[in-house]
Order: structure tokens, then C-alpha cells, then sequence
């Protein structure tokens, strides 16, 4: 099969690879029909150094169930399915929680595992992982259906964690995909107020078609002293940070009132940040976030997505074959795509 792999930090080829079998008796083999980059994937497109190179990339994606191990159940050649980017069992202690990111049997694709931005990939765990889909489903809705693999049920996860409620003031600090899902998310709890910041016009328009109220483009401090503007002073209950650089945590820890709650979604690129009596200790900040356990959300999220209440796969915006998923990657580093779809 093909398959695409970055060699290091903006250098990904699509190349020849072995076919994924069955290893262990969990296991499924699934044909891709759709998958895509994620804005995490920039991250190492960024700062991967040779040494560490080559390694399989993505790790979202739709696909056809080819073949299962003898101890998979509840599935069968020629389902379609959505997987979550991270693979777990489904039944023990911390997936029945809600947590199956941290499931003792899970893991990530792409470690050791194979990446999904392939013709095929090997699913662990796949009865517990892998979510059965219509098979007479609609082909327009693939985008969409694609969102509950990460970006969708991250954005939720953000609004989740930070307890977003009818009538409730948000603020979400990035104009990505899983800040746009993020404020997507936010109105469907209920929140009143949502406040998005990002400076990418076409992206904050979908925004606030999503239900965003408010747009400010401004960053730092200047950013801040906007939210405080629009807030009587105060800030917002919730902060939502879908970007994972430092200034975007400042940004949240300014933009937090207090008692409310900074939710972290964005794969942080820093190792340590503020959490002292001036930043949350004092004012009572709660802080919150992590990666999103997706599989925990599919279920209730994927009716609204299936009878087109909701229409997450507008984030795609450009589409590229396998064999063009390295001008994928250079359309969204470059900011001419806000996330791009990677079709056979």
C-alpha cells in the first residue's frame, strides 16, 4: 500500500509500505476511505529532526472493516467505520469513566501502530474502538462523519471540561478547526456569549456561522483588554485554548474570570506554565483539559451529524489525494487551508 511518512521537519513523502495484518486476536485490518491532517500533525512537520524520522503520519480516519481477529465482535467485513484517534478497549475501568485515553490496552496510531494517512491500517483493540456507521450513508456527510475521529469530539471535549451551561460566557482562543468546533460545541450546551479569538477572517466567519458572538482578532495583552472590554471587566466563566503555544495559555489566563475555567485542548509545545497565586491560585481558576477521549463522545454526537443538524465537516476546506498529502501539509502550514482532506 501507500502510505505517507515524514522524514523530518517539513519533509513528508508517500511511499510504498507493508500491508497491515492481524497480529493479535483484537485486532482489525480497515481500508481508509477518508482521513485528513490534523493541526497537531504540524507540530513535528515543525520540529521533527532527522534522527528521529522517518515515522507514519494521522491519525484520523474513515474506513471499510477488511478483516478482523477471532476475538473482535460486533463488527464485519464491509462495515464502515470511524475510529478515534486513540485506540482503546471500551470496557475497563477508566473507558466505562470516560477516560479512554487512558486506557491500559489503548495507545495512538502512528506509535509503532502505522499512521492513517495510508491506503490501510492495522486497528488494536478494534471491538472497543472502532464505531459501526450506516452503510447506505450519504457521501456528502463522510466530512463530517471524519470530525468525530478528533477534531469534533476535541472541541467538545473542551466545552466539557470546562462545563459549559446554558447561559454561560466562553471565550475560545483559536481559529482552527478544534476552535471552530469548539465554539460549535459551546453553543450547543447553551452557551449565551462566545467570544472567538483569531485573526483569520474566513476562518472566525465560519466561526460565528458555528455561534460564535463576538470576533477579536487582536492577540496579548491587547487581546485581553479586548475580552475585559466585552465582559464589563471580568473576563468569561470558560476559556477554551484549542493551540497549544505559551502565549495562547496566557491569553486564556488573562481572559478567565474569577472561579471559572481554563480548558486545554491544544497539544501544549511548552513544558511548564503559570499556575500560581497571581495566575490561578488567587483568583480561584480552575485548569483543565487533556487529550479528548472521543470515543466517549461518538455516540451522543453522531445523530445530530447523521440527520445534518450540525455540519462540523465545514472545516474542510481542500482536498488532496494520498499521493498529495505533502502539498496538504504545506497548505495548512502556510495558512491557505484550514484543514485539508485526504481522500485514496
Amino acid at each position: 500500500m501507500r502510505a505517507a511518512f515524514m522524514y523530518e521537519a517539513g519533509d513528508v513523502r508517500v511511499q510504498d509500505a507493508p500491508d497491515p495484518v492481524i497480529e493479535q486476536p483484537t485486532d482489525a485490518v480497515v481500508r481508509v476511505v477518508r482521513s485528513c491532517v490534523c493541526g497537531s500533525d504540524l507540530h513535528p512537520y515543525h520540529s521533527l529532526t532527522a534522527a528521529d524520522g522517518p515515522v507514519p503520519m494521522g491519525h484520523e480516519f474513515l474506513g471499510v472493516v477488511e478483516e478482523t481477529g477471532s476475538e473482535v465482535s460486533g463488527l464485519s467485513r464491509g462495515d464502515l467505520v470511524v475510529s478515534p484517534f486513540a485506540y482503546a478497549c471500551n470496557t475497563c475501568e477508566y473507558c466505562r469513566a470516560g477516560l479512554h485515553t487512558s486506557c491500559p490496552k489503548g495507545g495512538f496510531y502512528a506509535a509503532g501502530i502505522g499512521g492513517a494517512q495510508a491506503g490501510a491500517v492495522r486497528v488494536p483493540q478494534a471491538g472497543g474502538t472502532l464505531v459501526k456507521l450506516p452503510g447506505d450513508v450519504d457521501e456528502a456527510l463522510l466530512p463530517s462523519l471524519l470530525t468525530l475521529a478528533d477534531v469534533y469530539g476535541t472541541g467538545y471535549h473542551a466545552a466539557k471540561q470546562a462545563q459549559v451551561r446554558p447561559g454561560d460566557s466562553v471565550t475560545v482562543i483559536g481559529d482552527g478547526a478544534v476552535g471552530l468546533l469548539a465554539v460549535l460545541s459551546a453553543r450547543q450546551l447553551g452557551a449565551e456569549r462566545i467570544i472567538l479569538m483569531g485573526r483569520h477572517k474566513s476562518r472566525t466567519d465560519l466561526g460565528v456561522e458555528f455561534g460564535a458572538t463576538d470576533v477579536i482578532p487582536e492577540r496579548g495583552e491587547e487581546g485581553i483588554a479586548k475580552v475585559r472590554e466585552l465582559t464589563g471587566g471580568h473576563g468569561t466563566r470558560a476559556v477554551l485554548e484549542a493551540v497549544g503555544h505559551m502565549p495562547a495559555y496566557d491569553m486564556a489566563v488573562g481572559a478567565v474570570r474569577p472561579g471559572g475555567v481554563i480548558s486545554r485542548v491544544g497539544v501544549p509545545q511548552y513544558e511548564s506554565a503559570p499556575v500560581g497565586f497571581m495566575s490561578l491560585f488567587g483568583p480561584n481558576v480552575t485548569l483543565t483539559g487533556g487529550p479528548a477521549p472521543v470515543r466517549a463522545y461518538i455516540d451522543e454526537l453522531l445523530p445530530a451529524v447523521l440527520d445534518g443538524t450540525v455540519d462540523p465537516g465545514r472545516v474542510f476546506d481542500r482536498t488532496v489525494s494520498l499521493e498529495e498529502t505533502p502539498e496538504g501539509y504545506r497548505a495548512m502550514d502556510q495558512r491557505e487551508a484550514l484543514k485539508v482532506l485526504i481522500t485514496p
